[in-house]
């Protein structure tokens, strides 16, 4: 694995993108234009960041204009080979507001995510990001349907560590079956096979049979996010972003946290479906 800092210069460029706020239903709301530019300057030492958003597009005065210049990354980002990354919250408290932020980057498209959580620990929005790069003709992605996820996917995932101890490369497998109104899924990786069944109320999917209620929702882009309904610090817990980037191909991002609310490992996926 390459070191952070050099995965972190692969998302360098200009791109012209839309906030999309959706609701935790996974209906959109609203969308506002935007410009993102991560130049790397000095020899690729320090990355200069510049965020432009607009009213309602990119040629008029921009309404919010931020600039940022990074020589160095904080703990709670993790960035993959692929440039994809995840970062938020390093601890789930009482009384304080959770997130978690996606990124997935492939040739000239980026896509991305933001969960939030409110202060008693429940999910209360979230904004999917959609980027191409200036100059280029890349297409959005349509959105995400049950039946594209249906299939056996094979994968290779990469886990880092919160402790910063050696990360781990292991196979997955990954299979999905629609049946009737439910979608019956079972993931097997590092020895372990999980068995989990969800009711299908498009565009979300309920898995109400583990110890932790989650929902999946499918949303523009081919974007998924996959959420418990309710974060704590006294219960393990993942949050999960997942980008069908091709019919085919298919990456997720995961992030890991313990029964004290600690954030443990960040895991990213490159998934491809073999029948």
């Amino acid at each position: 694995m390459e070191s952070n800092w050099n995965n972190f210069l692969k998302n360098a460029g200009e791109w012209v993108g839309t906030f999309t706020q959706i609701s935790t239903d996974g209906e959109v709301l609203g969308s506002t234009p935007s410009i993102l530019t991560l130049a790397a300057l000095e020899d690729n030492q320090l990355v200069k960041f510049r965020l432009r958003r607009f009213a309602s597009n990119i040629n008029e005065q921009p309404t919010s204009d931020r600039v940022q210049e990074y020589r160095s990354l904080g703990r709670q980002a993790v960035f993959f080979d692929t440039g994809a990354f995840s970062k938020g919250s390093l601890q789930v408290a009482p009384f304080a507001e959770f997130g978690a932020e996606y990124g997935f980057v492939a040739g000239n498209r980026r896509s991305r995510l933001v969960q939030l959580f409110d202060k008693d620990g429940n999910f209360s929005s979230q904004t999917l990001i959609r980027e191409i790069r200036e100059g280029t003709d890349a297409q959005l992605r349509p959105d995400l349907t049950v039946e594209q996820l249906v299939g056996k996917w094979t994968g290779t995932a990469q886990t880092v560590y919160a402790d910063w101890q050696e990360p781990t490369t292991y196979t997955t497998s990954l299979e999905i079956r629609k049946i009737g109104d439910s979608l019956h899924q079972q993931l097997s990786f590092g020895g372990r096979t999980i068995a989990s069944i969800a009711r299908i109320d498009f565009p979300r999917l309920h898995f109400d049979d583990g110890a932790t209620p989650r929902q999946v929702l499918l949303l523009p882009d081919g974007v998924s996010s996959n959420i418990p309904v309710r974060v704590s610090h006294r219960q393990a817990f993942v949050v999960e972003a997942g980008w069908l980037l091709s019919d085919n191909h298919r990456q997720r991002l995961i992030r890991s946290y313990n029964d004290k609310g600690e954030w443990i490992s960040a895991t990213h996926v490159l998934e491809e479906r073999v029948s």
